[in-house]
Protein backbone atom coordinates (compact mmCIF):
# COMPACT_ATOMS: atom_id res chain seq x y z
CA UNK A 1 0.00 0.00 0.00
CA UNK A 2 3.01 2.37 0.68
CA UNK A 3 4.75 1.65 -2.87
CA UNK A 4 0.91 2.63 -4.46
CA UNK A 5 0.65 5.84 -2.39
CA UNK A 6 3.97 6.86 -2.86
CA UNK A 7 3.69 6.11 -7.18
CA UNK A 8 0.19 7.38 -6.73
CA UNK A 9 1.59 11.12 -5.03
CA UNK A 10 4.47 11.00 -7.42
CA UNK A 11 2.25 10.54 -10.82
CA UNK A 12 0.27 13.36 -9.78
CA UNK A 13 3.33 15.71 -9.07
CA UNK A 14 4.80 15.38 -12.74
CA UNK A 15 1.01 15.48 -14.06
CA UNK A 16 1.17 18.97 -12.17
CA UNK A 17 4.74 19.71 -13.06
CA UNK A 18 3.60 18.71 -16.89
CA UNK A 19 0.40 21.02 -16.38
CA UNK A 20 2.15 23.74 -15.12
CA UNK A 21 4.20 24.00 -18.43
CA UNK A 22 1.78 23.33 -20.69
CA UNK A 23 -0.70 26.38 -19.41
CA UNK A 24 -0.77 29.38 -21.42
CA UNK A 25 -2.21 31.89 -18.44
CA UNK A 26 -0.04 32.72 -15.30
CA UNK A 27 -2.55 31.88 -12.66
CA UNK A 28 -3.32 28.11 -14.11
CA UNK A 29 0.17 27.65 -14.04
CA UNK A 30 0.53 28.96 -10.20
CA UNK A 31 -2.34 26.77 -8.88
CA UNK A 32 -0.27 23.88 -11.01
CA UNK A 33 2.28 24.52 -9.30
CA UNK A 34 0.41 24.22 -6.01
CA UNK A 35 -0.43 20.91 -6.82
CA UNK A 36 2.95 19.50 -7.22
CA UNK A 37 3.86 20.94 -3.92
CA UNK A 38 0.95 19.37 -2.59
CA UNK A 39 1.26 16.30 -3.58
CA UNK A 40 5.16 16.38 -2.58
CA UNK A 41 4.03 16.77 0.91
CA UNK A 42 2.42 13.83 0.46
CA UNK A 43 5.62 12.03 -0.68
CA UNK A 44 7.27 13.63 2.48
CA UNK A 45 4.60 12.18 4.74
CA UNK A 46 5.31 8.35 3.54
CA UNK A 47 8.79 8.84 4.06
CA UNK A 48 8.47 9.89 7.70
CA UNK A 49 9.31 13.63 7.26
CA UNK A 50 5.80 15.07 9.38
CA UNK A 51 7.63 18.03 9.96
CA UNK A 52 9.12 19.10 6.20
CA UNK A 53 5.35 18.06 4.55
CA UNK A 54 4.01 21.03 7.17
CA UNK A 55 6.98 23.13 6.12
CA UNK A 56 6.20 22.21 2.68
CA UNK A 57 2.40 23.30 3.01
CA UNK A 58 2.74 26.12 4.88
CA UNK A 59 5.47 28.12 3.76
CA UNK A 60 5.77 26.99 -0.15
CA UNK A 61 1.83 26.01 -1.21
CA UNK A 62 1.01 29.16 0.93
CA UNK A 63 3.13 31.84 1.28
CA UNK A 64 5.54 31.70 -1.37
CA UNK A 65 2.66 31.12 -3.49
CA UNK A 66 0.30 33.70 -2.38
CA UNK A 67 3.37 36.21 -3.49
CA UNK A 68 3.82 34.52 -6.76
CA UNK A 69 -0.23 34.87 -7.34
CA UNK A 70 0.31 38.69 -6.00
CA UNK A 71 3.50 39.32 -7.98
CA UNK A 72 1.12 37.73 -11.46
CA UNK A 73 -1.34 40.47 -10.84
CA UNK A 74 0.71 42.90 -10.27
CA UNK A 75 2.04 42.65 -13.69
CA UNK A 76 -1.38 41.75 -14.88
CA UNK A 77 -0.23 39.25 -17.11
CA UNK A 78 -2.39 37.29 -19.71
CA UNK A 79 -2.53 34.53 -21.45
CA UNK A 80 0.71 34.23 -23.14
CA UNK A 81 1.40 34.20 -26.89
CA UNK A 82 2.69 31.14 -28.24
CA UNK A 83 5.67 31.76 -30.99
CA UNK A 84 7.04 28.86 -33.10
CA UNK A 85 10.12 28.49 -31.13
CA UNK A 86 13.67 29.18 -32.20
CA UNK A 87 15.39 26.35 -34.45
CA UNK A 88 18.73 25.93 -33.02
CA UNK A 89 16.38 25.12 -30.07
CA UNK A 90 14.73 22.80 -31.54
CA UNK A 91 17.84 20.99 -33.42
CA UNK A 92 20.09 20.97 -30.26
CA UNK A 93 18.11 21.30 -27.52
CA UNK A 94 16.06 17.91 -27.48
CA UNK A 95 18.73 15.72 -28.40
CA UNK A 96 21.27 17.98 -25.92
CA UNK A 97 18.31 17.25 -23.38
CA UNK A 98 18.26 13.76 -23.95
CA UNK A 99 21.82 12.78 -24.02
CA UNK A 100 22.40 14.91 -20.83
CA UNK A 101 18.75 12.57 -19.43
CA UNK A 102 21.20 9.60 -20.52
CA UNK A 103 24.15 10.40 -19.33
CA UNK A 104 22.88 11.22 -15.53
CA UNK A 105 21.08 8.12 -15.11
CA UNK A 106 24.44 5.94 -16.67
CA UNK A 107 26.11 7.66 -14.06
CA UNK A 108 23.56 7.14 -11.19
CA UNK A 109 23.12 3.59 -11.88
CA UNK A 110 26.69 2.44 -12.23
CA UNK A 111 28.64 5.04 -9.82
CA UNK A 112 26.10 5.09 -7.53
CA UNK A 113 27.44 3.57 -3.90
CA UNK A 114 24.35 4.21 -1.97
CA UNK A 115 22.00 1.16 -0.46
CA UNK A 116 18.04 1.91 0.33
CA UNK A 117 17.33 3.24 3.95
CA UNK A 118 15.26 2.00 6.03
CA UNK A 119 12.02 4.24 6.93
CA UNK A 120 12.68 6.73 9.85
CA UNK A 121 16.81 6.05 10.05
CA UNK A 122 17.43 9.73 9.24
CA UNK A 123 16.70 12.83 11.45
CA UNK A 124 13.76 14.28 11.01
CA UNK A 125 13.86 15.80 14.25
CA UNK A 126 12.25 19.66 14.26
CA UNK A 127 15.53 20.66 17.02
CA UNK A 128 17.65 18.97 14.05
CA UNK A 129 16.51 20.52 10.93
CA UNK A 130 16.23 23.94 12.43
CA UNK A 131 19.66 23.71 13.49
CA UNK A 132 20.60 23.18 10.54
CA UNK A 133 18.53 26.32 8.74
CA UNK A 134 19.56 28.87 11.26
CA UNK A 135 23.22 28.12 11.84
CA UNK A 136 24.68 25.49 9.21
CA UNK A 137 23.30 26.77 6.12
CA UNK A 138 22.04 30.46 7.55
CA UNK A 139 23.79 32.35 4.72
CA UNK A 140 22.09 30.53 2.02
CA UNK A 141 18.54 30.99 3.96
CA UNK A 142 19.55 34.69 4.20
CA UNK A 143 20.21 34.96 0.52
CA UNK A 144 17.09 33.22 -0.81
CA UNK A 145 14.96 35.71 1.40
CA UNK A 146 16.41 38.59 0.22
CA UNK A 147 16.29 37.52 -3.44
CA UNK A 148 12.50 36.58 -2.98
CA UNK A 149 11.93 40.55 -1.52
CA UNK A 150 14.21 41.87 -4.66
CA UNK A 151 11.98 40.09 -7.16
CA UNK A 152 8.66 41.37 -5.75
CA UNK A 153 10.09 44.91 -5.49
CA UNK A 154 11.12 44.50 -9.10
CA UNK A 155 7.89 43.23 -10.37
CA UNK A 156 6.26 46.20 -8.27
CA UNK A 157 8.17 48.48 -10.60
CA UNK A 158 7.53 46.77 -13.55
CA UNK A 159 3.64 46.69 -12.99
CA UNK A 160 3.37 50.61 -12.00
CA UNK A 161 2.15 52.44 -14.79
CA UNK A 162 3.52 55.44 -16.18
CA UNK A 163 3.04 58.71 -15.33
CA UNK A 164 0.71 60.53 -18.13
CA UNK A 165 2.33 63.89 -18.93
CA UNK A 166 0.03 66.46 -17.82
CA UNK A 167 -0.43 70.12 -20.12
CA UNK A 168 1.82 72.26 -18.57
CA UNK A 169 -0.36 75.32 -16.62
CA UNK A 170 2.19 78.13 -18.41
CA UNK A 171 1.43 76.48 -21.64
CA UNK A 172 -1.53 78.31 -24.10
CA UNK A 173 -5.10 77.16 -23.25
CA UNK A 174 -6.57 75.04 -26.35
CA UNK A 175 -8.06 76.45 -28.96
CA UNK A 176 -11.42 76.23 -29.27
CA UNK A 177 -12.70 74.59 -32.56
CA UNK A 178 -15.49 75.52 -34.72
CA UNK A 179 -17.62 73.11 -33.93
CA UNK A 180 -17.26 73.44 -30.25
CA UNK A 181 -17.88 77.16 -30.44
CA UNK A 182 -20.96 76.25 -32.46
CA UNK A 183 -22.12 73.97 -30.25
CA UNK A 184 -21.72 75.98 -27.49
CA UNK A 185 -24.31 78.92 -28.59
CA UNK A 186 -26.95 76.26 -29.62
CA UNK A 187 -26.62 75.22 -25.54
CA UNK A 188 -27.57 78.93 -24.50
Amino acid sequence: MHLILFLFFGGICVAGAVNLLVQRHPINSALSLVVVMASLAGEYLLLGAEFVAAIQVIVYAGAIMVLFIFTIMLLNAGEEERSRGSRVAILLGIPGVAITAVLVAWILLRHSSTASVPMFALPGDPRVIARLLFHDFLLPFEVTSILILIAIMGAVVLASKPEVSRPNAAAPAQRETPELVASGRERS
